[in-house]
């Protein structure tokens, strides 16, 4: 099980990097998108830690939090339900495109910086985290 923790952190870890150089390259939606795959796969490895079995095939975020028995404060509940959204709206745009429109610097920014607390904070309950 060991080993399938440090692929998710692992593979989370290098999502964080993206969604830096895609920020700093001004591309906020796939910044935000990249977000959203940093906390699914640090979620993928605390449902392997807690549960020592494959995480669920799922991107919703609250679902993976339910399934690694987090105890959520509704801010961080809002925070998750967000960035689930980010993957979607992202990957399906509507025909007005209007994610991509919201996602200027300040909105990402402000975003980023969420996810990082959050990542932060989960990557606190895993205890064979070296990341």
């Amino acid at each position: 099980m060991d080993r399938k923790i440090q692929y998710w952190l692992n593979s989370a870890e290098n999502d964080w990097k993206v969604a830096g150089h895609l920020y700093e390259k001004g591309d906020y939606s796939y910044a935000l998108f990249f977000g959203h795959l940093t906390l699914e796969k640090v979620l993928k490895a605390l449902c392997v830690e807690v549960m020592q079995e494959n995480p669920p095939f799922t991107h919703r975020l609250v679902f993976l939090a339910d399934k690694a028995g987090l105890s959520l404060t509704d801010e961080q509940l809002e925070l998750l339900e967000a960035v689930t959204d980010f993957n979607l709206e992202a990957r399906y745009p509507d025909e007005k495109f209007s994610f991509y429109k919201r996602c200027n610097k300040e909105f990402t920014r402000q975003y980023l910086v969420r996810i990082e607390e959050m990542k932060k904070w989960l990557l606190q309950k895993i205890p064979s985290s070296t990341t």
